[in-house]
């Protein structure tokens, strides 16, 4: 199916929502589908590309948003004067201790290699703690209610953003070393795994990133509203469009954010057509496609593998960066792995697997379902139960469970995609034999 009318008949739907609903709702729809496309492109360079199953995209995610939190949060003197000292020690230990095991099992071997390297990890971890645990008591001590972590490098956030990919991506080559030579059931269960681990960390580290007191009022790259109001050239704006400031203050703001993750999601798509269509991206589906047969020429699949893995986690990482900016805090406990996992595969599978266009599509048409799924179960229920007597339990049930049925759609529109067009709306683009 040709994508170009699908897009025109997705731009409709939401001109729609601004006209009949709001244009601010339609606005936050194609702002956090902007997102959604860019994890999207992720998942799809993973799994498009080369068939990695990664079920821990939330925790990627939500290194994005430290990356953000400790890139743009102005530092917190106190705190570091209190414990900065002992984090930098425990680290310098522990980078010490990862050093001398390294070194003990390149030079040592069999018994003594285990002795060694057990020992080593036990003096290692007492040291690290040593200094570690004063230094974390120190630091979540200082003003718990508004600081209590050491904040951040002050710098623009939008260098969190390249900062946040960064981050992933070295998470993501840990994690590969890893995991990448299991059988892709077993990777799906360890990246899972990973990905609680790392949103366990995050949400019980408080010195890191406050834990699950959360960080607000994250710097922004727009500006705010009440400042756009406060200024003379926006007040002739909106006397000239004949808007309320307050109201035309909260479009123009969306419309800002939406240029700039349309930038970003312009340069990544560019630079995923450019990677799909080179010589390694086709090196790259042919082991996917058969990777027996790519191991017999040659192919270290395990290396590529672990590069594409780690250039998905990079693109997924920008994205939890982009997504904390545009809410303006970071929510450990807002990451739901199994949740949100599902609706960025749901938009892949839909969009078509391999295909960066269909990914984009599958993002923007599932998120738009995903939001507007409430409003029209609610609609729905309430035709349902309009005969019903008002003190009725089956009514009062059904209104309740309204909500729920954006899941129920979810899972109705991947059976019917998986049945009807398993490829797709946008099926991935074959090669002619000949």
């Amino acid at each position: 199916m040709k994508p170009f009318p699908l897009f025109i008949l997705m731009g409709l739907a939401l001109v729609a929502v601004g006209m009949f609903q709001s244009w601010n709702v339609a606005l936050a729809i194609v702002n956090l589908s902007l997102i959604s496309a860019i994890m999207a492109l992720g998942v799809n360079i993973q799994w498009g590309y080369a068939g990695i199953f990664n079920v821990g995209i939330m925790g990627f995610a939500a290194l994005g948003g430290v990356a953000a939190v400790l890139f743009s949060m102005p530092p917190v003197g106190e705190a570091w004067r209190a414990g900065g000292t002992g984090i930098a020690l425990a680290g310098l230990a522990l980078g010490a201790t990862i050093f001398v095991v390294a070194m003990l099992v390149r030079h040592l071997s069999g018994t003594r290699r285990r002795v060694a390297v057990t020992l080593a990890i036990i003096a290692g971890y007492a040291v690290t703690r040593m200094a570690y645990d004063p230094a974390v008591d120190a630091i979540e001590s200082v003003d718990p209610a508004a600081t209590g972590y050491l904040g951040g490098l002050g710098l623009p956030i939008v260098l969190g953003w390249a900062a946040g990919g960064v981050l992933a991506a070295g998470v993501a080559w840990v994690v590969g070393k890893i995991s990448l030579g299991l059988r892709s059931d077993y990777l799906a269960i360890a990246t899972l795994g990973i990905s609680e681990i790392l949103l366990a960390v995050i949400k019980n580290e408080d010195w890191l990133t406050r834990g699950v007191k959360n960080v607000t009022g994250l710097p922004r790259p727009v500006p705010y509203e009440v400042e756009l109001q406060e200024t003379q050239w926006f007040a002739d704006l909106a006397l000239r469009l004949g808007q309320d400031p307050g109201a035309l203050s909260g479009i123009f703001v969306k419309l800002l954010y939406a240029g700039l993750f349309l930038v970003v999601l312009i340069v990544l798509y560019w630079l995923s057509e450019r990677a799909l269509r080179s010589p390694w991206g086709r090196m790259m589906r042919a082991i996917r496609d058969n990777r027996d047969a790519a191991e017999a020429m040659g192919k270290d699949v395990t290396a590529r593998h672990l590069q594409v893995f780690v250039l998905g986690s990079a693109v997924v990482g920008i994205a939890g960066a982009m997504l904390v900016t545009l809410d303006g805090q970071f929510t450990p406990t807002s990451y739901q792995p199994l949740r949100y996992t599902f609706l960025i595969w749901v938009m892949v599978i839909v969009g078509g697997s391999g295909n960066n266009t269909g990914s984009v599509l599958g993002a923007f048409v599932i998120w738009f379902l995903w939001v507007q799924a409430e409003p029209a179960g609610l609609w729905l229920m309430s035709i349902v139960t309009d005969r019903l007597p008002d003190d009725s339990a089956i009514a009062g049930h059904l209104l309740e469970a309204a909500p729920h049925l954006r899941l129920f759609l979810m899972g109705l529109i991947l059976l019917i995609v998986l049945r009807f067009s398993p490829r797709g709306l946008v099926p991935e683009r074959r090669a002619r034999a000949g």
